[in-house]
C-alpha cells in the first residue's frame, strides 16, 4: 500500500473512549435535572415566613406529661400550651377577688374558651405568650406558695419587666400593671392533636 493511501484512511474510532464520554455527558446531565428540580420542589413546602405569617401550627400532646409546659409559634408570637393537672385546675377556685377580670369578661378569647378554665377541654391551656402590659414574655412560676411572687400564690405565670401576675388560667392579679388577661388563640382539638390557629367553631360550622 502506498504512502498516500496510508494518509487517506480513515482513523479507527476508539469504541471505549467513544461510550465513556456519551455515558458521562448523560450523566451530567441527569445530576443537572436533578439540582434544577431541588428549589422547584423545596418551593412546594411552606416557607417559615409562611407558617409565621398565619398557618396553623400542630401540637402533638400525647408527647406531652402531666403538669408540663411546651412554647411553640404561631403569627410570629410565642404559645404557651400546659397539660394541667388536677391541683393546678384545683388551684383556680378561690382567688376570683383578688383578678381583675376572673370571668374574662374584658379580655381576648374564643367563646369557647370563656370559661374559669379558659379552655376548652380543661386540662389544656393554651396561651398567647405576651403580657397585656407592654408585650414583654411572662415566666412560669407554677410552684404554689412562692412568696417571691406573693403571699397565697396559687401558682401561674409572672412577667418580670413589671411585675405582672397571672394564674394558671392567664387570668391577672390586682396590682398588676397588666390590665387584661393573657390572650387565647383560637385553636382546635382532636383527642391529642392540638392546632393553634384554626377556631373550633368555625371549623364546626364548616
Amino acid at each position: 500500500m502506498s504512502d498516500h493511501a496510508a494518509t487517506d484512511a480513515v482513523p479507527e474510532v476508539d469504541e471505549s473512549r467513544r461510550k465513556f464520554l456519551i455515558a458521562a455527558t448523560a450523566g451530567t446531565g441527569a445530576v443537572g435535572a436533578i439540582l434544577t428540580a431541588v428549589p422547584f420542589v423545596a418551593s412546594w413546602n411552606p416557607s417559615e415566613s409562611a407558617r409565621a405569617a398565619g398557618l396553623p401550627t400542630e401540637v402533638d400532646l400525647s408527647k406531652m406529661e402531666a403538669g408540663q409546659m411546651t412554647t411553640h409559634f404561631w403569627r410570629k408570637k410565642q404559645i404557651y400550651v400546659v397539660k394541667r393537672t388536677p391541683e393546678m385546675l384545683a388551684s383556680l377556685a378561690g382567688h376570683d377577688g383578688e383578678l381583675k377580670d376572673p370571668e374574662s369578661k374584658e379580655s381576648d378569647q374564643p367563646d369557647y374558651a370563656k370559661n374559669a378554665q379558659r379552655a376548652l377541654n380543661p386540662d389544656v391551656l393554651v396561651l398567647i405568650a405576651v403580657c397585656t402590659h407592654l408585650g414583654c414574655l411572662p415566666k412560669t412560676r407554677f410552684t404554689p406558695n412562692d412568696a417571691t411572687v406573693m403571699a397565697n400564690w396559687p401558682g401561674g405565670f409572672f412577667c418580670p419587666c413589671h411585675g405582672s401576675k397571672f394564674d394558671l388560667a392567664g387570668r391577672v392579679f390586682e396590682g398588676s400593671p397588666a390590665s387584661l388577661n393573657l390572650a387565647v388563640p383560637p385553636y382546635t382539638l382532636e383527642g391529642d392533636k392540638l392546632t393553634i390557629g384554626v377556631d373550633a367553631n368555625q371549623k364546626g360550622n364548616a
